[in-house]
């Protein structure tokens, strides 16, 4: 009996070195990358400096083009991410401001995204790779539920996010293969060749006083970043439109432009523009809230 516990005990203490190694290997290929996508982009960096940082869903990644920012004297980056919620876009601002960014205007997207203070699976995974290396990483994540088995079980966050942040994405990064996130300034322009679908229902969104949207207040006021939040726009065949008069009722700091775009030939999909509808949408932006360029 003596003899298998001994067995048992070795077996256990090998799998949990391996998980360890595994764990080292996987997280030392994260923290020397910084050309994939935002996150180790920001998380890899130190004092950036810009003009506009723009933050949000895909509703801000598809919408804002800095280009146009750039032309009128304004150094900006897009780092909206397609599938983020309030949750992540809270933690990205928290990074910049830990890193010592210098930012004079962030532009916050958070309009559909006030009614819900959830993570997104698809891109709160891509910060679990340096939860023992940031303590504002941990402390964002630690009141969710699987907290203490990301953070305290070796390797488990790449087994349980294997699609995200498993062998394959370990590789690639390892390997630099590009991607086209960072490209174009962050922003992710959309085609009309083959318009999606171009009805919505948003009659079920409640839009809500979100923690995270507050969280984002508050790290702007203590950095001294002034702060735009605004509401883009959405096709015109949307059912319960209202919600974004529901939002402002409850922050009646952002600015409504839901309707700054009007037509669908400026539609990729009803939730979101298309390059042309992005570029006069940016354009709106830049004249009613920046001294816009003399050409």
């Amino acid at each position: 009996m003596r003899k298998f516990i001994i067995v048992v005990a070795k077996i256990l203490l090998t799998i949990l070195v391996l998980l360890v190694v595994l764990d080292c290997a996987y997280t030392t290929v994260y923290l020397h990358s910084s050309q994939r996508g935002k996150v180790e982009k920001v998380f890899n960096s130190k004092a950036g400096n810009y003009d506009v940082v723009i933050l949000g869903s895909s509703r801000a990644n598809n919408h804002f083009v800095p280009e146009l920012f750039e032309k009128n004297g304004l150094k900006t980056f897009n780092y909206g991410m397609s599938g983020a919620h309030l949750f992540e876009a809270s933690l990205m601002l928290k990074l910049m401001a830990e890193r010592n960014y210098k930012i004079k205007t962030v532009i916050l997207e958070a309009d559909l995204g006030l009614c819900n203070e959830k993570e997104s699976d698809a891109i709160a995974a891509k910060f679990l790779p340096y939860i023992h290396h940031s303590e504002v990483i941990k402390d964002h994540f630690s009141g969710l539920e699987n907290f203490n088995e990301w953070y305290y079980i070796p390797f488990y966050r790449y087994v349980d996010f294997d699609a995200l942040i498993g062998f394959r994405e370990m590789y690639q990064t390892a390997t630099d293969k590009p991607t086209n996130i960072l490209d174009h300034l962050g922003y992710h322009p959309l085609t009309s060749n083959k318009p999606g679908n171009m009805k919505n229902d948003i009659r079920a969104l409640k839009p809500i006083r979100n923690k995270y949207y507050e969280e984002i207040k508050q790290i702007c006021q203590q950095n001294h970043y002034n702060l735009i939040t605004v509401m883009t726009p959405m096709c015109s065949n949307v059912t319960g439109l209202d919600y974004f008069e529901k939002a402002n009722k409850i922050y009646p700091e952002i600015h409504n432009l839901e309707n700054a775009v009007q037509g669908d030939q400026y539609f990729s999909s009803c939730g979101h523009m298309n390059d042309a509808g992005a570029r006069i949408f940016t354009e709106v932006v830049i004249e009613r809230f920046f001294e816009k360029k003399i050409e």
